[in-house]
């Protein structure tokens, strides 16, 4: 009976574990060893020719202008991205978490981009920001009409334009987590310090700062993985042309060309990247949050 009792509630989770499991853990495995061979278009139904190369397609990925481009983007893009989105999510937070009349509406207007399609988006920055766009239009009309480029096919701003797209879409869903954090904070807290005649600042840095590393743990990490992972922003606006090329892009590229043990090279690269920065990441903040 006790047997029966462990068993019975187990079995329900069985057809989605081995959902799961032919469907995601089997094809990850699968691409990691394929990352090792020499896969593409002429072995693709002939398994049997498919060989072994070690660590030639690395080689080769890191001897590749195109793919250091990638990776180099995807480094800024990550890095930029995730500070604005905490800089602009922890002012939001801070300013909506006062008693303001509007509050909940600027809060729920701050967070729709956030769940927006990304092609809706991509299409309104390309209205903006095309030849024919509004910000050409505006230059136009104020008379700066030597300023007006083609921005998403400028190599000089079409980086930039990708980087804004993130940080305007999601700032929002930083702030809320942001805001958690700071309603979980105590008053009491504050009441004691602005006793003790402690300034705005004091009490930012003394209080909510270290009582908000819990959030800042979770949007840091979340904010850095979204960030390596980026495709869909740069495929909607410029299909990686312009200098935007990032790591998903080249992998969608290989992958369409029949490059399919060098796609899977530049995916299992991406992966460990990730894996590495968001592990250390979240250890050191782990660890400030002990400490304050």
């Amino acid at each position: 009976m006790r047997q029966f009792k462990t068993l019975y509630p187990n079995s329900f989770t069985f057809p989605a574990l081995l959902f799961y499991s032919v469907f995601f853990v089997l094809p990850t495995l699968l691409g990691f060893y394929f990352a090792f061979t020499n896969w593409n278009t002429e072995n693709l139904t002939n398994w049997s020719t498919i060989k072994f190369t070690g660590l030639d397609n690395f080689t080769y990925l890191f001897q590749d202008e195109d793919f250091m481009l990638a990776l180099k983007n995807t480094l800024v893009f990550a890095v930029v991205t995730s500070f604005f989105k905490l800089l602009f999510g922890l002012l939001l937070a801070l300013g909506l978490n006062q008693p303001l009349y509007s509050r909940n509406y600027l809060r729920s207007i701050f967070y729709v981009p956030a769940v927006i399609s990304i092609t809706v988006i991509g299409l309104l920055f390309s209205a903006i920001f095309n030849m024919e766009g509004i910000v050409n239009q505006l230059l136009n009309a104020i008379g700066l009409e030597q300023l007006a480029i083609n921005w998403l096919g400028d190599e000089r701003t079409a980086f930039s334009i990708v980087n804004l797209l993130e940080i305007w879409k999601w700032s929002g869903f930083t702030m809320i987590i942001f805001l958690s954090g700071l309603q979980a904070i105590p008053k009491d807290y504050y009441e004691a310090a602005m006793i003790d005649g402690a300034s705005t600042l004091r009490r930012f840095f003394s209080i909510t700062l270290p009582m908000l590393m819990p959030a800042l743990t979770i949007n840091v990490t979340l904010n850095l993985i979204g960030g390596f992972k980026v495709f869909d922003q740069v495929y909607v606006l410029t299909n990686g042309q312009s200098g935007t090329e990032v790591i998903n892009t080249q992998v969608f590229r290989a992958f369409s060309n029949g490059l399919y043990g060098r796609s899977s090279a530049m995916a299992l690269t991406l992966f460990i990247f990730i894996a590495v920065i968001a592990i250390s990441v979240n250890s050191f903040l782990r660890k400030k949050e002990v400490e304050m």
